[in-house]
C-alpha cells in the first residue's frame, strides 16, 4: 500500500521529546521510520495475498477433483483494514514538517499522488490491456469508457453488479486513500494538534451524515462509510507518536495480543462477525497492532536479519499489494498446465506463489517504482529539496509547543 515514511527535517518538539538532541543520526532516522510498522505493513500486504493465493488454490484442486481446506486463523483480508490505520499513522507522522506552513498542503498532496498514481495507472493499464487481450484470463467483462476514465481517477463508481469498485478491483482501497489524502491536505494548514482534531471531526462527521442521509448514491455512499474511520484511529496513533508516549513492552504486548485475538474470534464466527461494522470488527483491532508497533522503541542499529528482510519487504508493500494478483494467477495457469498441482499440491502452489510475489514486488519497488516515483516527484516540483523551501504562516494564531 502507498504509505510511505520519509525523514523529517528540524521540527519544534514538546519538552518529553527530547531525547533527540542526543541520539545519533542513526537511532533517530529509526524513529522517523518505524520500522515495526515497515514490518506490519509486510505483514499485512502478505496476507490479502495469502487470501488470494488460497482461492486460486481452491479453484485448482476443484478443477482436479478434490478439496481445499483453507487455513483462516484470522481474517486475512484484514490487512487493508491494517493498511488503513498504518496510512492514518504515517500521514501524521511523516508530515510534521508541513502542518502550519504555506505550500505545505500543495507539497503533500503532489508527493501523495507522485507516490500513487505512476504505478496504480501502469497496473490499471496492464490490467486493461491483459483484459482486451484475453478476457478469460482476468473474468473480466465490464469495461467502457466513462468506468475507465472515472478509474484512473480514483471516483468510486459501480459496476453493472452493484460493486463499487473500478477497472482494476484492488484500486477500491486507493480511492479511499486518495479521500482521505485530500481531506488531510485541506486540514494541513493548521497546527498540528489542530489539524487532526479537525481531521477526526470531519471523519466522523462524514460517517454520521452518511448514516442520517441513506441511502445515498455514488460516490457519497462509499466517500462515507464507515471504514473511513480507520484513518482517523491511524491519526490518533500518529499524535502519541508526536507525544512521545512509550508505553512498557508488557503492556504492547497485551494491546497487541488483543487486537490479534479480537481478529482470531472474527475468523472463528464469520456469521456474527458480519453482522457488526467493519470498523469495529476489523479496524479497531487492526489500530490495537499498529498500536503497538508504533509506539515500540526502534531496534537501535542491531535489527535482525528478519526483522531488515520484513522491513524490505515493507517497503515493497505498495507494489506486492498491487501486483500479487497477476502473479498468483499466473502461477495458477503454470501449476495447472504442467500437472503440478497433483504432483506437489495446493500448498506448494502457495509458498511458490508468494514466494514468486515477493520476487517481483522487491524488483518492481526498486527498478521501476522508485525512479518512477522520483520522476513524477521531479516533474510536479516536489524533489527531494521541496521541504526546505517550506516556511511558517506570517501569523501564528497558537502557542508554541516547546
Amino acid at each position: 500500500m502507498p504509505d510511505e515514511q520519509e525523514p523529517v527535517a528540524t521540527i519544534s518538539t514538546p519538552p518529553m521529546r527530547r531525547e533527540s538532541e542526543t541520539s545519533t543520526p542513526v537511532e533517530a532516522r529509526q524513529r522517523e521510520t518505524l520500522p515495526q510498522v515497515q514490518i506490519l505493513r509486510a505483514i499485512a500486504a502478505t496476507s490479502v495475498a495469502l487470501r488470494h493465493a488460497q482461492h486460486d488454490a481452491a479453484t485448482l484442486e476443484l478443477q482436479a477433483g478434490s478439496t481445499f481446506q483453507a487455513w483462516n486463523p484470522i481474517p486475512w483480508s484484514a490487512g487493508v483494514d491494517v493498511f488503513f490505520v498504518i496510512s492514518g499513522l504515517i500521514m501524521v507522522h511523516s508530515s510534521r514538517q508541513l502542518f502550519a506552513k504555506a505550500g505545505g498542503a500543495r507539497l503533500f498532496l503532489s508527493r501523495r499522488i507522485a507516490r500513487i498514481v505512476p504505478l496504480y495507472w501502469s497496473v490499471t493499464t496492464l490490467y486493461l490491456g491483459v483484459a482486451l487481450l484475453s478476457p478469460t484470463f482476468l473474468n473480466q467483462s465490464y469495461i467502457n469508457l466513462r468506468f475507465v476514465i472515472e478509474s484512473y481517477l480514483f471516483i468510486p463508481a459501480a459496476r453493472p453488479d452493484g460493486i463499487v469498485q473500478p477497472v482494476y478491483e484492488l484500486g477500491w482501497t486507493l480511492n479511499y486513500e486518495m479521500l482521505f489524502y485530500v481531506l488531510f491536505a485541506a486540514a494541513i494548514v493548521l497546527p498540528m494538534r489542530w489539524a487532526v482534531a479537525v481531521l477526526l471531526t470531519t471523519l466522523a462527521g462524514m460517517v454520521v451524515a452518511g448514516r442520517l442521509a441513506a441511502p445515498l448514491s455514488e460516490p457519497l455512499a462509499f466517500w462515507t462509510n464507515p471504514i473511513i474511520l480507520e484513518f482517523a484511529f491511524g491519526a490518533t496513533i500518529g499524535i502519541m507518536c508526536a507525544w512521545g508516549l512509550r508505553p512498557s513492552g508488557f503492556i504492547r504486548a497485551c494491546v497487541a495480543g488483543t487486537g490479534l485475538a479480537a481478529l482470531m474470534l472474527a475468523a472463528a464466527f464469520p456469521e456474527i462477525s458480519i453482522d457488526f461494522s467493519r470498523p469495529l470488527v476489523y479496524g479497531v483491532p487492526a489500530a490495537l497492532i499498529v498500536w503497538s508497533a508504533a509506539l515500540a522503541p526502534s531496534e537501535r542499529g542491531h535489527e535482525s536479519l528478519a526483522a531488515r528482510w520484513g522491513a524490505g519487504v515493507g517497503d515493497a508493500s505498495y507494489a506486492l499489494y498491487l501486483l500479487h494478483p497477476f502473479v498468483i494467477r499466473a502461477m495458477r495457469i503454470i501449476f495447472w498446465r504442467t500437472g503440478l498441482i497433483v504432483l506437489l499440491g495446493p500448498w506448494a502452489f502457495i509458498v511458490l506463489a508468494l514466494a514468486t510475489t515477493f520476487g517481483v514486488a522487491l524488483i518492481t519497488y526498486r527498478w521501476f517504482e522508485k525512479p518512477l516515483t522520483r520522476h513524477a516527484r521531479r516533474l510536479l516540483g516536489v524533489g527531494a529539496g521541496a521541504r526546505r523551501q517550506l516556511r511558517p504562516f506570517p501569523v501564528t494564531a497558537y502557542p508554541k509547543t516547546d
